[in-house]
């Protein structure tokens, strides 16, 4: 049984028209699928799930080091949770973005997104990145496009071109992938309001702004990513690195005062955790919870 509401096809649907209101859509990234119960508390509009986050999470760089199997499994159990929309980060495809793509859509998932890198690709806002040709990128769009079974599902296109080509073949390229058939593209690591605008004004359709922190972009608010023309903005790695810093604090403390009175008031309580994890929905007698799988259901 599902405490969640929504049908994945309703969650792709009521995304699409989300997205042709021209307001700015805001995913937080989700590193685990408590954190997106979270999100959708507070009110978000969808949940995002990262491959560095993923990587980081199994203690491993973000240089695809992942499998498939891993980020699949994680990125729909996070899916399942909430009835947001999720759409998650698939690298470089994986080596095939036809059964990449099946593998996603069937984990209840909303959309991805698939980047323009090498297969030994590297976080986007680190240097020394290397690209695939632009041919090479197109086909993936194509495969990727051809292989979703629900046409509402998301194929989004990043480019990681900014920082290696420059921001006119960065234009070139995003030409290139709306052409073959991205449904909305993903420029990475552009550094102020000045390269967000030249992309808007050469791409037709939806653009996603990643405003990750200590990275290359500078880090713009809601009006000014509306303003500019961006329909979707992802905050990727803010939940891990927001939790992994008070982890690492409150263990020191632990760690060095022998005991942890000195940062209860730093812990979620016995009482909001259950509130957050429904916990009286589940303890109700006449229902019984038989299905936790994360398979996407229609």
């Amino acid at each position: 049984m599902h405490f969640t509401k929504k049908k994945v096809s309703e969650k792709r649907s009521e995304l699409i028209e989300n997205l042709k209101s021209k307001k700015l859509l805001r995913f937080p990234g989700a590193y685990n699928p408590l954190c997106a119960k979270l999100i959708a508390e507070i009110g978000f509009d969808g949940v995002y799930v990262s491959g560095g986050v993923m990587s980081n999470d199994l203690g491993l760089p973000d240089i695809g080091l992942t499998t498939r199997d891993q980020v699949s499994y994680r990125s729909g159990q996070i899916a399942r949770v909430t009835d947001l929309p999720t759409i998650v980060d698939i690298d470089t495809g994986f080596g095939d973005c036809k059964k990449t793509v099946e593998v996603f859509e069937n984990k209840g998932l909303a959309g991805c997104h698939l980047e323009d890198q090498i297969e030994e690709k590297r976080c986007g806002h680190l240097d020394n990145k290397e690209l695939v040709s632009t041919e090479v990128m197109i086909k993936k769009i194509k495969d990727s496009v051809k292989a979703r079974k629900d046409n509402n599902f998301l194929i989004i296109a990043r480019t990681d071109a900014n920082s290696v080509e420059g921001i006119g073949k960065t234009l070139e390229r995003i030409k290139a992938y709306e052409e073959a058939g991205a449904d909305m593209i993903f420029p990475e690591a552009m550094k102020d309001e000045s390269e967000f605008e030249k992309v808007r004004k050469v791409a037709k359709g939806y653009l996603l702004a990643n405003m990750t922190e200590f990275g290359k972009s500078k880090l713009l608010d809601k009006k000014q990513l509306e303003n500019l023309g961006y329909n979707l903005v992802i905050y990727p790695v803010s939940t891990q690195r927001l939790a992994m810093q008070n982890v690492e604090m409150g263990l020191k403390s632990i760690f060095y005062d022998g005991h942890q009175n000195n940062i209860i008031d730093k812990m979620q309580t016995r009482k909001r955790l259950y509130e957050l994890v429904e916990y009286e929905k589940y303890n109700t007698p006449d229902k019984k919870i038989t299905d936790f799988s994360t398979e996407g259901h229609e």
